[in-house]
């Protein structure tokens, strides 16, 4: 099963969710710009994380064979903060990078003057750049939500087929899907979605512009998610093909609008700005124990001996 998670937050995840991720067929990731858990209190805090999402997650996501893309906006939530609205005099020099596939997220938290200017501001960035748009649906009054995110998606300069409506449930899918737009589910141990939904979605309206996501980040998450969901539609009777339609071939043709995408994944450069990410010296380059446990003296171990690298 290969597996691409059109949202997932990695910056927020360990090493070790990225080789559980590819162990469990994941392959390929779009990470979302979104809020930090506090309120960032300066334009410059956005890009320094811009900048991370552009080069440092892509090294780290490559140590593990996975392609790592990216899509940059001011999120709903800080779009309430004045400290932050400079950001987007800042965007359109990073929407022009090459690892950014969309504008987003870009949205709903709750449904305020200034989330509704800067959702009009950024879906005209999208346009001008020619890039989709990765909408975020408000998780509270999401009907509600959705309606005024559909009306300000009809004023703007962006076609539906160029928009995904994230954090869809039973009670969104039906209107965001006669509105032309891309479907996109977040399934979460607690909240959002779950497996046996999301089968039962698939199962009404079935598999065509459908993205499953993770949505992992540093709340209760799951990065492994997907190959749930992917196990949960085999159970269920559905055919291999429209998991691998769900699972990776939906995210590919949305993402790949951009004329961005990039699925190969080439070997990393041995560090990025001077981070290795290793801690020490691998296993296989330490020095072999002496039979009372201590370092071998042939080695050159003691206690006058250099710190490894990175340490």
């Amino acid at each position: 099963m290969r597996i691409f998670d059109p949202h997932i937050h990695m910056t927020s995840r360990t090493t070790d969710d990225y080789e559980a991720m590819y162990a469990a067929g994941v392959r390929a990731v779009v990470e979302p710009a979104f809020w930090l858990g506090q309120p960032r209190t300066s334009p410059a805090s956005f890009l320094d994380y811009f900048d991370s999402l552009l080069g440092w997650e892509p090294f780290r996501a490559a140590q593990y064979g996975i392609a790592h893309h990216c899509t940059l906006a001011l999120n709903p939530k800080e779009a309430n903060d004045p400290r932050c609205l400079p950001v987007l005099d800042e965007l359109p020099r990073y929407l022009v990078k090459d690892n950014v596939v969309a504008v987003g997220e870009v949205g709903y938290d709750s449904m305020t003057p200034a989330e509704d200017t800067a959702l009009a501001a950024q879906l005209q960035l999208a346009a001008d750049h020619e890039l989709p748009a990765l909408v975020h649906t408000p998780h509270r009054d999401k009907l509600a939500g959705l309606r005024r995110t559909l009306d300000v998606v009809r004023e703007s300069a962006l076609p539906p087929d160029r928009v995904l409506l994230d954090h869809l449930n039973e009670t969104t899918v039906k209107e965001a899907k006669d509105a032309g737009c891309w479907l996109g589910f977040s399934v979460y141990p607690d909240t959002k979605m779950d497996e046996e939904r999301m089968v039962a979605v698939l199962q009404e309206y079935g598999p065509e512009k459908v993205l499953v996501n993770s949505a992992a980040d540093w709340g209760r998450s799951d990065p492994l998610k997907t190959r749930k969901v992917g196990d949960a539609l085999l159970a269920a009777g559905f055919r291999e093909d429209d998991v691998d339609r769900v699972l990776w071939r939906n995210p590919v043709a949305f993402y790949g609008t951009s004329g961005r995408l990039a699925l190969d994944v080439a070997a990393p450069a041995p560090s990025h700005e001077g981070n290795s990410i290793l801690r020490g010296v691998p296993k296989e380059q330490q020095p072999a124990a002496s039979p009372r446990g201590g370092q071998d003296s042939r080695c050159g171990g003691g206690r006058g001996a250099a710190p490894a690298a990175g340490e």
